[in-house]
């Protein structure tokens, strides 16, 4: 059986993994897949999971707040702020659901910090211009 190695970089570890014979993920146009020996290929990856199949016939699943896809050489390398990585596709829906919320939450409060900040800096300046 054909196999590549995914090589996974996240800002808080890497990891590599031998012996994947299949890689389903998304981007912006849609779902594809990757088998081993592909021709180079370079995806930006959508938020959500996507899906290994190992040769010992195991299946995991990944999860993605976005990323950038290369595969070259028979290597998969996946590069993303940060990844799940499950067997069990309930569990790391729920997981990727929770960080989304929580990520969707600090994006907002810095959106919130960053108007107010444009706010006080604007009025600053319309006083200065005052004098």
């Amino acid at each position: 059986m054909n196999t590549f190695t995914l090589h996974l970089f996240a800002a808080d570890r890497t990891e590599v993994l031998a012996g994947v014979t299949s890689f389903t993920g998304e981007d912006a146009s849609g779902s594809f897949g990757l088998l081993a020996n592909h021709d180079r290929f370079m995806a930006a990856l959508t938020f959500g999971l996507a899906r290994l199949a190992l040769a010992d016939g195991r299946r995991e699943y990944l999860g993605f707040p976005g990323g950038l896809l290369y595969f070259i050489d028979n290597e998969l390398r996946i590069s993303s702020r940060r990844y799940l990585r499950d067997t069990d596709v309930e569990r790391i829906t729920q997981a990727l659901t929770r960080e989304l919320l929580e990520e969707e939450r600090a994006l907002e409060q810095t959106r919130r910090k960053l108007h107010r900040l444009e706010t006080e800096m604007l009025r600053s300046l319309a006083l200065l211009g005052q004098e």
